[in-house]
């Protein structure tokens, strides 16, 4: 149940992430809430619990489309309805703190091993297996993100690493217990390549404001994982094989309906509670406010005294 609760409380926040700078903090509590009750649960039931997507027979092993898909499509639908922060596409918005960033991806590189191999529940070859793909499908898709960045841009950055660690990170979690060393890196490689391309070009053209790329970097790369393992499974690739009865393309059409489920629930139950929550409470703060920035307006502190 403990170990469950770190699933539960960590997608919530990785939702913020879209919509940081510019929310109402008592808005943003009372959604989570719902959220965690009408779009977490039912979908942590239907993959684990036996529900509808474990009796497809859909894999998730770690939580591709519980956590991070879940989180990813909740980041997309808010930062439309909210709306962009001011200035947005208009001023330059670069990272806070770059080294800031570097120590919380590192922790978090660290702890996804916890989040990955802690799901088998037990010390044994599973969890060994899970531990090393884990590792290098981020390893990977660290030097994806930084190939891709490279061509397009003619640097490599340290955002941009972070940034492919964490893509591979989210691909490999549904994947890491079924496919072989050489299907993660595979596998973390395109993710890192579909994710930039998301944070880059797909965000651009929609016009959305996803202030830390929840939906390019978890929504994009958890789909990758959640299709690509059908296909990385197989011996060819090192993988576990399929079932009796079951080919790729048949495993692939599952995994395909289980990101349909996990996007139209998720989609549909965070408009209908966005707009429940902001009639009551309101969402956003007002623009003297986001201007003045959160930690003093909302809560009476800031970050760093002169």
């Amino acid at each position: 149940m403990t170990f469950q609760l770190t699933f539960a409380a960590l997608t919530p926040a990785l939702i913020v992430g879209g919509f940081a700078e510019r929310i109402k903090f008592s808005g943003m509590l009372l959604f989570m809430t719902g959220w965690f009750t009408i779009v977490y649960l039912p979908i942590c039931h239907m993959v684990w619990g036996g529900g509808l997507i474990a009796e497809m027979g859909a894999i998730d092993f770690a939580g591709g489309t519980v956590v991070h898909i879940n989180a990813g499509i909740a980041a997309l639908v808010l930062a439309l309805l909210i709306g962009p922060r001011i200035g947005f596409g208009k001023e330059p918005m670069p990272p806070h703190n770059m080294p800031m960033t570097l120590i919380g991806a590192a922790l978090l590189w660290a702890g996804w091993f916890g989040f990955n191999v802690g799901s088998e529940l037990a010390a044994d070859g599973v969890a060994g297996a899970v531990m090393i793909n884990t590792q290098i499908a981020a390893a990977a898709a660290v030097l994806g993100w930084l190939f891709i960045e490279s061509l397009q841009k003619g640097k490599a950055s340290l955002l941009g690493g972070v940034s492919g660690a964490i893509s591979g990170l989210v691909a490999i979690t549904p994947a890491c217990a079924v496919v072989g060393p050489m299907g993660a890196i595979i596998l973390g490689f395109v993710a890192s390549i579909f994710a930039y391309w998301a944070c880059t070009s797909l965000k651009k053209a929609i016009g959305y404001d996803d202030s830390l790329d929840v939906f390019g970097i978890h929504g994009v790369a958890g789909i990758v994982g959640a299709l690509g393992l059908a296909i990385l499974m197989s011996p060819t690739f090192g993988g576990v094989g399929f079932d009796e009865g079951v080919s790729m393309a048949s495993q692939f059409v599952i995994q395909a309906k289980s990101v349909g489920i996990t996007i139209v629930w998720c989609a549909i139950a965070t408009f209908v509670l966005y707009k429940i929550v902001n009639s009551v409470v309101g969402m956003r703060v007002s623009d003297e406010s986001e201007r003045t920035g959160l930690d003093t307006t909302s809560h009476g502190e800031t970050a760093y005294h002169s």
